[in-house]
C-alpha cells in the first residue's frame, strides 16, 4: 500500500511538472529573445524563425509557440485531474472533475438539446483552451487569443461545423434558404453567412488585444509618473511605486474577467449557431425518405 501510495505521488508530481514546465519554458524563451527597450513596445507576435516552404514560407511566431505551450499545460492538467479515478470518488480532484463534466453536459443540453450531447467535449475544449490562452498574460506571456490568426482559425473550424450541420437537411434546402424571404435578399443572406466566422474571431480577438494594449499603456504611464515624482530620490526613485495597485486591479478585469467572459461567449455562439442552424424538419424528412427507400429495396 505504501509503495502504491508513493508511486501515485511520484506520478502526481510528474504531472504537475508537465503543467508548469511549458509555462516556465515560455517565460524563459521570452526573456531571452526580448530586446531591451526603454519606451512603450506594443507590437504583434514576435517571429522566432521562418521555415522555407515551396509555396510560402512558414513563420513560427510567439502565438504559435504559446498555443502549443498552453496545450501541453492543459494536457498535464487533464492527466493530473483524471489520475486515480475510481468508481467511488476518493479524491477531491475527482469530485471537481465530475462537477465540471456535469456542468458542461448541462450547458450543452440546455443550449443545444439532447441531440447534440456529443458536443460536450468539443465545447468544453473550446472554453478551456480559450480561457487558458487569455490567462497566459498573468504570467507575462503574450496571449494567443490576442492574435487574429489564432482566433480566426478557431472560428473557421466552427464555421465548417455549422455549415456541415446546415447541410444535413440537404443541399437544396440550404441553397434555397439564401433566397428567402425573397430572392433579392440572396446577396445579403450570403454576406450574413460569411460574416459568422469574421464576427466571432474579431469579437474575441479585439477584446483580448484591447486589454493587453490598455494595460501596457497604463503601466508604462504609471512608471513614467513615478519616475517624474520620485526620481530625485536616490535609489528609491528608481522603484516604480505607482505601478503597484492600479495595474493589478485592471488585470482582474482585462486578464481574468474579460478573458473568461470571451471564452464563454465564443462557446455560447458556437452552440447557438450550430443548434439554430440545424434544419431539424428537413433532416427528419430526408431521413424518413431514406428509410422508406431502404424498406422498399428490402
Amino acid at each position: 500500500m505504501n509503495n502504491k501510495s508513493l508511486r501515485f505521488k511520484v506520478v502526481d508530481w510528474l504531472l504537475i511538472a508537465l503543467m508548469i514546465l511549458p509555462l516556465v519554458a515560455g517565460i524563459a524563451l521570452k526573456v531571452l529573445t526580448t530586446p531591451g527597450s526603454d519606451g512603450i513596445a506594443i507590437t504583434g507576435a514576435r517571429v522566432y524563425c521562418v521555415i522555407p516552404m515551396p509555396l510560402q514560407d512558414l513563420p513560427i511566431t510567439e502565438s504559435q509557440v504559446n498555443s502549443w505551450l498552453i496545450m501541453l499545460t492543459i494536457v498535464g492538467a487533464v492527466l493530473y485531474l483524471t489520475h486515480g479515478l475510481a468508481l467511488k470518488p476518493q479524491t477531491k480532484r475527482q469530485l471537481l472533475v465530475e462537477w465540471a463534466v456535469e456542468k458542461a453536459e448541462y450547458l450543452v443540453s440546455d443550449n443545444m438539446g439532447a441531440r447534440f450531447k456529443a458536443f460536450v467535449p468539443f465545447i468544453a475544449a473550446i472554453m478551456v483552451i480559450s480561457a487558458s490562452s487569455s490567462l497566459m498574460s498573468l504570467v507575462g506571456l503574450r496571449p494567443p487569443t490576442a492574435d487574429i490568426n489564432v482566433v480566426a482559425g478557431w472560428a473557421v473550424v466552427v464555421f465548417i461545423i455549422i455549415t456541415y450541420y446546415k447541410l444535413k437537411g440537404g443541399l437544396f434546402p440550404y441553397v434555397k434558404g439564401f433566397f428567402e424571404p425573397v430572392p433579392i435578399f440572396a446577396p445579403f443572406n450570403i454576406i450574413g453567412e460569411l460574416s459568422t466566422p469574421v464576427s466571432m474571431s474579431f469579437r474575441h480577438y479585439g477584446n483580448v488585444l484591447s486589454g493587453v494594449v490598455i494595460s501596457t499603456l497604463i503601466a508604462t504611464a504609471l512608471q513614467g509618473l513615478s519616475k517624474l515624482l520620485l526620481g530625485w530620490i536616490p535609489v528609491i526613485g528608481n522603484i516604480p511605486f505607482l505601478q503597484a495597485g492600479l495595474p493589478a486591479i485592471l488585470s482582474l478585469y482585462f486578464d481574468i474577467f474579460s478573458g473568461l467572459m470571451q471564452a464563454f461567449i465564443f462557446a455560447m455562439l458556437t452552440m447557438l449557431y450550430i443548434a439554430t442552424g440545424f434544419p431539424e424538419e428537413d433532416y427528419e424528412r430526408r431521413m424518413a425518405k431514406k428509410r422508406a427507400r431502404a424498406a422498399a429495396r428490402a
